[in-house]
C-alpha cells in the first residue's frame, strides 16, 4: 500500500478531474442500483404482490420515502389505467434509470481523462529534466537505451497500468459500499454471512498480485537491457558489418530477447489468473449466499421475502464484476509498481553537479582561469595530480600529451562537468563551484572532436540553446566557420535538416557546422578537444582555418593530437599520467628536449 501511495503526488495537481470522478462514479453507481431494484416492484406487480397505496406519503428525505411515493404512482396507474400501463410505466423508469448510469459512468472516464495523459507528461518531462541536470558520471554507468526504456516503456506501464486501475480503484469500491448498503437494508443477518468470505479471498488476490509484481520488475528490467542492446547495435551497424558479426550479434540478441519471452509469459500467466480467479471466488460466494439465504427464505426463517431475496442475489450478483475489477486492479498496480520503481530509481539519483546555496552570478570573463593543486579521480581511478597552472585572459593554451593523460578531463573540470576531488578551479579569483552553473557554462564554448549535432535543420543547430536568433547573425557565424558555401547548396539551404547526428553531411562539413554553433554563441572562453584529429587533410585545413578565426580576442583552451596545430599556442601544456610535466612555448620545449620533443619527432616520423 505505501508503494502505491508513491504515485499520488503525482495525481495531486489533477485532484479536481479525481474528485469530479468520484462523484460521477457515484451518481452512475447509484442509478445502477435503482436500476436493479426495480425488480422488486416488477415481480410483485408481475405476481400480483403488491399492496395498493392510494394515501400521499409525507415529505421526508429517505429511501422509504421514495419507495412509498413510489408505490403510491404505481398504485393510481393501476387504478386509473391497467396493470399493462403499470409495467410500461417501470420499463420506462428503468430505461430512464439506465440512461443516467451510462451516461454518468461515460462522465466518470471524459474527466480522468486528463489524469491518466497529464500524469503520464509529468513522468516524462521530470524525467528528461533529470536527466539533463544529472553528472556525466552517471552515465558511464548506466545504459543509455535502459534509461530510454524507463522515458518510454516504464511510463506507458505505469499510464496503463497504475492509471487505469486509478479508476477502478476511484470507482469500484463506491460500487460495492454502495451495493453493500442496499444489501445491508433488505437483510443485515445475510450480508455479514457474506462479508466472512471476503478476507480468504483477499488473502488469494494479494499473493498472486505480490508475485506478478517480481515478475513485471524482471520483465522491465530485461527490456532495458534489449534496448540497450538495439541502441549499441544501430550505433555500431558499420563495425558489426566489417568485422563479421552479425551473426554472433544475432545469437546474442537472440539470448536476451529469449529470456524477456521467458519473463513476459510467466507475467501475463499470473496477470491472467486475475480474472478468473476472483470470478470463481465470486461465484463460490454467490452459490453460498444462494444455498444459505434459500434455506432461510424455503424455512421462513427470515422476514426475508422470495422477491426481496431474488432482489438481494441479483444486487449481489452485480458486484462480481466490480469485484473481480478490483482484484485486477490490484494486479495491474502491482505490474505498474515494478515500473514506478524503475521511474524512482533515476529521480532518485544524486545530483552532483549543482549550484551552491550562495552561488553567484557572473556575467563576464574578466581575467584568468586558475587550476589550483587540483586532483580528480574517476572513482578509483587518479587521473589529474596536484595539477598547477593558469591561463590568461586572450591566452591561447594548449594541453598536449599520451592518450589518457587526463588532457580531456581537464577540459571536463573547467566546464563542471565533475567536480575536482581536491583543489579547486578559479575563474576572476573565483571558486567555479560558487559561481551559477549557467552563467559559468554561458562565459565557455565547447567544440569537441565527435561533432554533436541533432537531428533538425542547419539553421537551428547553429543557433542551439539561443532565443530567438538573428538569420543575419546565424549567416555570419556560418561564414567565419567557413560553412556558408557548403550550407546553401544543400537543397534548402539554412532549413535543410541534417539527419540524426548530421549523418547527411561529411565530417569536415559537421565540425564547421560545430564552429559555426560556437561563433555564435560568442563566448570569452573557447574550450576545443580535438577539434580536428578525425579529419582528412583537406577539411582539417578548411576547418583549421574557422578555428583560427574562432580563436581571436579569445581565451582558448586547444587539447591537441596533431601537435603542428599549436606551435604557435602561447603557452603549451605537457600533461603526463595527470600531473604537470613541462610547460613553455613551442621553441623553449623543443630547446628542453623532453617530453614534447619526443612527441613531435613521434609525430614527424608518422607522417613524413
Amino acid at each position: 500500500m505505501r508503494d502505491f501511495l508513491k504515485i499520488f503526488p503525482w495525481v495531486k495537481p489533477y485532484k479536481t478531474q479525481a474528485i469530479l470522478n468520484i462523484f460521477f462514479n457515484v451518481l452512475a453507481v447509484v442509478f445502477n442500483l435503482v436500476s436493479l431494484a426495480m425488480i422488486i416492484p416488477f415481480l410483485r406487480l408481475l405476481f400480483e404482490l403488491d399492496d395498493k397505496t392510494y394515501a400521499k406519503p409525507e415529505m421526508a428525505f429517505s429511501v422509504q420515502t421514495l419507495i412509498d411515493y413510489f408505490n403510491y404512482y404505481l398504485s393510481h396507474i393501476i387504478q386509473n389505467n391497467s396493470k399493462t400501463n403499470a409495467l410500461l410505466f417501470i420499463c420506462g423508469i428503468v430505461l430512464l434509470v439506465f440512461l443516467f448510469k451510462n451516461l454518468f459512468f461515460y462522465l466518470a472516464r471524459y474527466v480522468m481523462a486528463p489524469l491518466r495523459h497529464g500524469v503520464a507528461k509529468d513522468l516524462r518531462n521530470t524525467l528528461y529534466q533529470k536527466i539533463l541536470r544529472l553528472p556525466l558520471s552517471y552515465f558511464s554507468e548506466e545504459r543509455k537505451g535502459d534509461l530510454m526504456s524507463r522515458m518510454t516503456t516504464d511510463v506507458n506501464e505505469v499510464e496503463h497500468s497504475i492509471l487505469n486501475a486509478l479508476i477502478l480503484v476511484f470507482r469500484e469500491p463506491v460500487h460495492l459500499l454502495v451495493f453493500l448498503a442496499f444489501m445491508f437494508w433488505i437483510s443485515p443477518g445475510l450480508t455479514i454471512f457474506v462479508l466472512l468470505f471476503l478476507p480468504l479471498s483477499g488473502f488469494l488476490i494479494s499473493k498472486v498480485g505480490a508475485s506478478l509484481k517480481r515478475a513485471s520488475r524482471k520483465g522491465q528490467k530485461q527490456l532495458g537491457i534489449l534496448n540497450a542492446f538495439i541502441e549499441e547495435s544501430l550505433s555500431g551497424l558499420r563495425i558489426i558489418k566489417a568485422f563479421n558479426a552479425s551473426d554472433s550479434r544475432s545469437d546474442d540478441f537472440q539470448n536476451e530477447n529469449e529470456k524477456l519471452y521467458n519473463v513476459g509469459k510467466k507475467m501475463l500467466r499470473r496477470r491472467d489468473l486475475a480474472s478468473p480467479l476472483s470470478e470463481f471466488l465470486g461465484i463460490t460466494v454467490v452459490v453460498t449466499v444462494l444455498w444459505y439465504g434459500g434455506s432461510l427464505v424455503l424455512n421462513q426463517q427470515s422476514a426475508l421475502d422470495a422477491e426481496s431475496f431474488i432482489a438481494y442475489i441479483l444486487v449481489f450478483s452485480q458486484m462480481i464484476n466490480p469485484a473481480k475489477s478490483l482484484s485486477n486492479a490490484v494486479y495491474h498496480i502491482q505490474q505498474g509498481l515494478a515500473s514506478m520503481e524503475r521511474i524512482e530509481a533515476v529521480l532518485d539519483a544524486e545530483e552532483l553537479i549543482k549550484d551552491h546555496a550562495q552561488a553567484i552570478s557572473k556575467g563576464e570573463f574578466i581575467k584568468s582561469i586558475t587550476f589550483d593543486n587540483v586532483s580528480f579521480s574517476y572513482e578509483e581511478q587518479q587521473t589529474i595530480k596536484a595539477l598547477n597552472f593558469t591561463v590568461s585572459k586572450g591566452e591561447t593554451v594548449a594541453l598536449v600529451g599520451p592518450s589518457g593523460a587526463g588532457k580531456s578531463t581537464v577540459a571536463d573540470l573547467i566546464c563542471r562537468f565533475y567536480d575536482v576531488k581536491d583543489g579547486g578551479i578559479l575563474l576572476d579569483g573565483e571558486d567555479i563551484r560558487k559561481i551559477k552553473l549557467k552563467d559559468l557554462r554561458n562565459l565557455i564554448g565547447v567544440v569537441t572532436q565527435q561533432a554533436i549535432l541533432f537531428n533538425d535543420s542547419v539553421f537551428n543547430n547553429i543557433a542551439f540553446g539561443i532565443e530567438n536568433p538573428s538569420k543575419e547573425k546565424v549567416i555570419e557565424a556560418a561564414k567565419i566557420a567557413n560553412a556558408h558555401n557548403f550550407i546553401m547548396a544543400l537543397p534548402d539551404g539554412y532549413e535543410t535538416n541534417i539527419g540524426e547526428a548530421g549523418n547527411k553531411l561529411s565530417g569536415g562539413e559537421k565540425q564547421r557546422i560545430t564552429i559555426a554553433r560556437a561563433v555564435f554563441k560568442n563566448p570569452p572562453i573557447l574550450i576545443l578537444d580535438e577539434a580536428t584529429s578525425s579529419l582528412d587533410t583537406e577539411s582539417e585545413q578548411l576547418v583549421q582555418e574557422a578555428l583560427n578565426k574562432l580563436m581571436q580576442n579569445r581565451t582558448s583552451v586547444v587539447i591537441a593530437h596533431r601537435l603542428s596545430t599549436v606551435h604557435n599556442a602561447d603557452k603549451i601544456l605537457v600533461i603526463k599520467k595527470g600531473e604537470l610535466s613541462e610547460s613553455g612555448t613551442h621553441p623553449e620545449l623543443i630547446q628542453e628536449g623532453g617530453l614534447y620533443k619526443k612527441l613531435v619527432e613521434m609525430q614527424a616520423l608518422s607522417t613524413s
